[in-house]
């Protein structure tokens, strides 16, 4: 049997803001190790016996990331599924057994989140292993994981007998959803509770019978969604109206308490965390005699049992405890330790407002590189823009601005207009409103140039594409 890892690459980024955004969510970051958490989940897989390249699911509007961040790992995916719309896990996981099925009949998927952390490889290769062999014998597993608190934030799965003496695969005896904190004291005292993972290994064949069993018509769409596929450069787009009619439901409710396959493994030693808040990352983190994390550019007099991230500048703390401190560029977070979850509640002001700020960081990647703003006032807007190397913007134009472009590092080839000039550090050019432009890096280094645009309007929706490399339709 063949191992498929399917990545899940949901996620909206509310509770770790303002680090993870809507547009940039947690797993698309640096917050343990050297490696992003989508990044470390691929990995993860790499050294998996039987393992095939893995199955990505990603929206449309993040396949960029996903893709420069599978090529800084130096690995190809089998398939990047890009999604119109998001339905939740059954559907996106019913597309993924689908596509593995088309390369082996007796597929086995490994359905992993992309947001969340492993600490010990080891432990998760044998939590695997050992998940494998029940898979192999027709159960769909679910990963649980011990409990070391009372936690909240979790559903919890009750484990039953085991499949096999020896074995930690049990059979599932119930699931229970997310308790008040007296519920989840209960099931710590009582033992026999694990929390729900959202990990999985399922034999393909078989979950797709469970879901058409229980949620017919969603099976029926995903698999038209994925037969009318189109392919898009190095993605795979789902069908827009087969897929957006499939049931916004997840594997858990659409399977898995439905169905009497239902298994659990208890795996514990993994060092797991789906890193849910500022303060489970705090405690994955190193701390230094007086239970502080400080990261960045931080001076702490007389803090304690705090975490505290700068960004961009100097950040000082005197005289505090149990706070958490996160410096960006455009905003910055101080809530204390015990109400770290409802930094949620102030996503949901900054999207009640109009504002962007919880959704783009003021440095906004793009698939050709990244810009980000410098400053701003009437009539005018700076720019830092960064080319990666062979990348070219689109060929466009403005109704309402006009822009001045100085190399500051790296060649620029520019059309303007009817000309193709071709710029070095500190030299620049001037393209007209109405102009059509293109801006592309010729060279093998970055290329860094500062953009000053002026004009009536300086929207990023004032942007006529008239010719794009990356297939883009929309102003991103």
């Amino acid at each position: 049997m063949q191992l498929f890892p399917v990545i899940l690459c949901g996620g909206s980024g509310t509770r770790l803001w303002p680090l993870s955004r809507g547009g940039f969510p947690k797993q698309y970051l640096k917050l343990v190790g050297k490696h992003t958490l989508l990044q470390q989940t691929v990995l993860r897989t790499q050294n998996l016996p039987d393992a095939a390249a893995p199955i990505l699911i990603a929206n449309s509007e993040q396949r960029f990331l996903v893709a420069e961040q599978l090529r800084e790992i130096d690995v190809s995916a089998q398939a990047t599924v890009l999604e119109p719309v998001g339905r939740n896990t059954a559907p996106a996981i019913a597309v993924a057994a689908l596509l593995a099925l088309r390369s082996s009949p007796d597929a086995l998927l490994l359905v992993l989140p992309s947001d969340h952390v492993i600490l010990h490889a080891a432990e998760f290769s044998s939590a695997v292993r050992q998940a494998t062999r029940a898979a192999a014998d027709g159960a769909l597993v679910t990963f649980g994981i011990e409990p070391a608190a009372a936690e909240t934030g979790y559903g919890y799965i009750r484990a039953g007998e085991a499949l096999q003496a020896g074995e930690n695969v049990c059979h599932v005896e119930k699931f229970v959803e997310k308790p008040d904190l007296a519920t989840a004291q209960h099931f710590l005292r009582e033992g026999g509770y694990l929390w729900n993972s959202g990990m999985f290994l399922l034999p393909a064949a078989s979950y797709l019978e469970e879901l058409s069993l229980h949620e017919p018509e969603t099976r029926r769409l995903a698999e038209l969604a994925l037969d009318q596929a189109q392919a898009d450069t190095d993605f795979l787009r789902l069908d827009a109206a087969a897929f957006s009619g499939c049931r916004d439901i997840s594997i858990d409710y659409a399977v898995m308490e439905r169905t009497r396959r239902a298994a659990v493994l208890r795996a514990g030693g993994l060092g797991w965390s789906d890193v849910g808040s500022w303060s489970s990352l705090a405690s994955l983190s190193e701390r230094d005699a007086s239970g502080n994390t400080t990261i960045g550019d931080v001076l702490a007099e007389g803090v304690s049992n705090s975490y505290i991230r700068a960004e961009h500048r100097l950040v000082a703390a005197v005289g505090i405890e149990d706070v958490v401190i996160v410096e960006t560029p455009d905003a910055v977070l101080v809530a204390h330790r015990d109400k770290v979850q409802d930094v949620k509640r102030i996503v949901t002001q900054l999207n009640a407002h109009g504002r962007t700020e919880s959704v783009t960081h003021r440095c906004v990647v793009r698939p050709w590189g990244s810009y980000e703003g410098i400053d701003h006032g009437d009539r005018f807007q700076v720019k830092r823009i960064v080319v990666n190397p062979s990348a070219q913007l689109s060929l466009q134009m403005h109704h309402h601005r006009a822009e001045h472009w100085i190399v500051v590092k790296g060649t620029a080839l520019v059309t303007n207009g009817d000309q193709q000039i071709m710029l070095s550090e500190n030299q620049s050019t001037y393209i007209p409103l109405g102009t059509t432009h293109r801006l592309t890096n010729p060279g093998k280094i970055p290329l860094e140039l500062i953009e000053v645009q002026s004009g009536t309007y300086l929207g990023e929706d004032d942007i006529v594409r008239l010719e794009d490399s990356y297939g883009r339709i929309s102003n991103t």
